[in-house]
This record gives C-alpha cells, sequence and structure tokens, in this order.
C-alpha cells in the first residue's frame, strides 16, 4: 500500500532525507521491538519491585505521556540512562533481514541522509549493518545527542536541525508514530508514514497506528522501500 495523498513531485526538492529507525527502518513484525519492549518490562518490574504485567502498563503509560519509558523512569525515579539504554537494547539483532533494495534505494536518494532515533547509537548501528546500510547514511542522532529528550519534542528536533545544518523546507520525515511528524510538518519537511503491511498479528498499542488521516501526515506506506523507488522513478531518479 502506498497512499498517495498528495503529489509525489512534493520530494523533489528534498536534499535531506530523516528516516526514524524501529519500526521504519525495518518492518514492525521483525521480532525485534518486541525483544526490546520485554527487556524494558523486566527492567521496570525489577525496579518497582511489581509484577511484570503491572509493570507493562506502568511502561506503556511513560511511553505514552513522556514519548520514552526511559523519560518516563527518569522523571518518575531518576534512573541511570546509561545503565537503562544498554540493558534494554542488548537484544538479538539477527531477526533484522538484510534489505538490498532499500539499501539500493536510500542510496539513489539525491542528498544527505540521516538516522533519528529515540533509541541507541550502537543500537542503530547494529540495525543498519543488518539491514545493509550503514554506509548510505551521514549521521546518526541518537537519544543521547538528543540530551535524552525524546521526540516528539520541538527542542529534539531543533537540536537536530543544530547539529545537522538541514534546511527543513528542503527535508523530507519518514516515521511510525505520526505524533512525531507533527513538528516536521510544522517545520515545512515532507512528512510520510510507515505503517504495518497485511492483516498478521504485530506488536503495537492501538494508539500508535493511528494518524493515518491526520493534517500532519503527508503520504503513508506500508513498505518502505517501494515508496522511496516511486519517489525516485517521480523525480527521474
Amino acid at each position: 500500500m502506498t497512499d498517495h495523498l498528495s503529489d509525489l513531485n512534493a520530494f523533489g526538492p528534498v536534499r535531506f532525507w530523516i528516516f526514524d529507525l524501529d519500526n521504519t527502518l525495518y518492518p514492525r513484525h521483525t521480532d525485534l521491538f518486541k525483544q526490546v519492549n520485554q527487556k524494558i518490562t523486566t527492567y521496570v518490574s525489577a525496579l518497582l519491585d511489581i509484577a511484570p504485567d503491572e509493570a507493562h502498563t506502568i511502561q506503556k503509560g511513560y511511553y505514552r505521556q513522556y514519548g520514552t519509558t526511559l523519560r518516563g523512569l527518569m522523571i518518575e525515579h531518576s534512573i541511570d540512562p546509561d545503565e537503562f539504554l544498554e540493558y534494554v537494547h542488548d537484544i538479538d539483532h539477527s531477526w533484522v533481514e538484510p534489505d538490498p533494495a532499500l539499501g539500493r534505494a536510500i542510496e539513489t536518494l539525491p542528498g544527505r541522509k540521516y538516522v533519528f532515533t529515540n533509541g541507541s547509537h550502537s543500537h542503530a548501528v547494529k540495525v543498519a549493518e543488518r539491514l545493509g546500510i550503514t554506509d548510505h547514511f551521514d549521521d546518526i542522532f541518537d537519544i543521547v545527542a538528543a540530551d535524552l529528550l525524546p521526540k516528539p519534542q520541538q527542542e529534539t528536533y531543533d537540536k537536530f536541525i543544530a547539529r545537522t545544518g538541514i534546511d527543513p523546507a528542503r527535508a523530507a520525515m519518514f516515521e511510525d508514530l505520526h505524533r512525531n511528524l507533527v513538528v516536521p510538518h510544522a517545520l515545512g519537511m515532507v512528512t510520510t508514514l510507515v505503517v504495518p503491511r497485511g492483516t498478521g498479528e504485530v506488536f503495537h498499542d492501538e494508539w500508535e497506528l493511528e494518524g493515518q488521516d491526520a493534517p500532519h501526515v503527508a503520504f503513508v506506506t506500508d513498505h518502505l522501500a517501494d515508496f522511496l523507488n516511486d519517489v525516485l522513478q517521480a523525480s527521474g531518479h
């Protein structure tokens, strides 16, 4: 599915391509973020000495309220963020399969490319290595570079722009959460929401799949590589 809510020629001026990591550069059904989620539940359960079910409820509440569970735990419980990030991203990345089609598409995009993630730099590198796209990006802007303040906070996008020097009016952003596209849209970026493909069971909360018709979402796709190839074809690349 590629839902053209506006003309693909909107990507013509774009020279800065910004990609979220988890559930965007790899499909949501990949058994990866589920591992992270389970480790976060274990961490919260041990930290607060509560049952896993209760820990999961608290975890998801913080995620929705603060942008990341980490941010919620820092504010509510003053945890060590470095210890948390190292623990929850110590997972089996082999579930991510190489994606040569995605690699070719990203490599062909004109201009500079970035990963902009609420996860850690090491996690992003491991995912990119598995996908086979490591060499196609100019920088990885992670949660530490954001001073642990996650998307969708305006300040975090401002820090990203200051570090990379991009022109938002010539940028495009790809995300799996529509709330993380509100600020990019307001800044003048072309926004694309990446949604799960097919009807198979995937790991998510219902609110995470909202926003496909939101005014800050210009395009919707369930297959990033195919969509980027459509973009390239429309621009003559």
